[in-house]
């Protein structure tokens, strides 16, 4: 499912992709339903490709993201304010969520985005952070 939710640098929020033409994608906002070409020049990324430093090394961010749903009981995460939020406060969080995140190559801002993301994933429907299925040939 991470594989067809989009970040695209530049832009708020997450895109679904809907289509793919020769030189562009065409993508629709989770904020507001609004679909939009995204051109070759766009830097997009598939949630499905991001991963999280952890100490040992990199879990990947539907893996991250099932742990946040686990904490937070398939809720939003209601417990901090992600924008406004104190460093330390964010940290302690992400610390009761994944403790083996590496401090050092983590930010704040990472925090902020995961958090954010992981908010409008719940509140769209689209939480199901499962392992992608091997598709197998038809026999």
């Amino acid at each position: 499912m991470l594989r067809k939710i989009l970040s695209i640098a530049g832009k708020p929020g997450l895109y679904k992709l809907i289509s793919q033409g020769k030189n562009m994608l065409i993508v629709e906002s989770l904020i507001d339903g609004r679909r939009m070409p995204s051109h070759n020049q766009d830097k997009v990324v598939s949630l499905g490709e991001i991963a999280i430093y952890t100490e040992d090394e990199e879990m990947p961010l539907r893996e991250v993201l099932a742990l946040i749903k686990e904490h937070e009981q398939g809720a939003q995460i209601s417990s901090i304010d992600i924008k406004n939020g104190s460093e330390s406060s964010l940290r302690e969080y992400m610390e009761s969520v994944l403790p083996s995140y590496d401090k050092d190559r983590v930010r704040v801002s990472d925090m902020k985005k995961l958090f954010s993301w992981y908010n409008l994933l719940i509140s769209t429907g689209n939480d199901d952070f499962s392992a992608p299925q091997e598709e197998t040939p038809a026999e």
